[in-house]
């Protein structure tokens, strides 16, 4: 990735991500099963003081955007992302349908440098997504920091692409992680997300997409490589589902698509 500019370190920026805190979005699902037993919430409690959690403490940044199910660019939802900055080239996000204590976890994306994509056979260049038209757009954002610093993490985040598998489909409606993993993409172009899916996420975190997008002129975003966003050029991957489980139904706010010759 490219070095951060205006003097603020990638350390530091990790740090500031966590300044302040977003407004709460909970998970649109309730898991079925029994509440907790006394047994097991002293049993919570006593690993949370005893045991260390070196992954989980790696994770220092939160960014919320949108991703729809590849084949299906109609079937779109938020998503937020808690990241761990393994290196100045790769990122790992777990993905979770809320920021509260029960949201679920959705998936995972994986981010790399643009470099780095670029070395990729083509073949596994199609399961990937360019990250530039969600950064320019304003829509990509890390909910709660200093300008400076989510606008220094923007101008790296510009010049990467995300592999992304969500498994647990709760924007379907999914109470329990059933059906098998979805490969995910991300917008590219204006008018393809739902307005009113963007406006709603806006409101609540009181955020000004128009506004991120005139803060962010001044980013240089990248040619995408011709590889990414194979959906795009009718090269649309996807898992089938044999259960049946995923319905791609439209969901109240989010986007999707799939491979042309395993699509479902």
């Amino acid at each position: 990735m490219r070095h951060l500019t205006k003097s603020i370190s990638l350390p530091l920026t990790c740090t500031l991500l966590w300044a302040c805190s977003a407004a709460e979005t909970k998970s649109p699902v309730e898991a079925p099963g029994r509440p907790e037993s006394a047994k097991t919430q002293l049993l919570e409690a006593g690993a949370a003081t005893l045991q260390s959690k070196p992954p989980i403490e790696a994770i220092n940044a939160y960014l919320d955007g949108f991703h729809f199910y590849n084949g299906h660019p109609d079937m779109q939802m938020e998503a937020h992302h808690y990241c761990s900055i393994l290196n100045e080239d790769v990122i790992q996000c777990v993905i979770f349908d809320g920021n509260t204590k029960g949201a679920k976890i959705m998936g995972v994306e994986y981010i790399i440098d643009e470099k780095l994509f670029a070395a990729l056979p083509a073949k596994e260049k199609a399961l990937w997504h360019s990250h530039g038209y969600e950064v320019s757009s304003g829509q990509l954002i890390a909910p709660g920091i200093p300008a400076p610093a989510e606008h220094a993490l923007m101008e790296r985040l510009a010049h990467t692409y995300g592999k992304t598998w969500h498994t647990w489909h709760t924007d379907q409606d999914k109470a329990l992680p059933v059906g098998v993993p979805q490969l995910m993409m991300g917008f590219t172009a204006d008018g393809q997300a739902d307005a009113a899916m963007v406006e709603q996420r806006n409101r609540r975190l009181g955020v000004d997409t128009s506004r991120n997008k005139a803060q962010r002129a001044d980013i240089r975003i990248p040619a995408r490589d011709p590889g990414a966003d194979g959906w795009q050029h009718g090269n649309v991957i996807q898992i089938t589902d044999p259960t049946g489980a995923h319905l791609h139904r439209p969901a109240a706010s989010t986007p999707e698509k799939t491979n042309s010759r395993s699509s479902q």
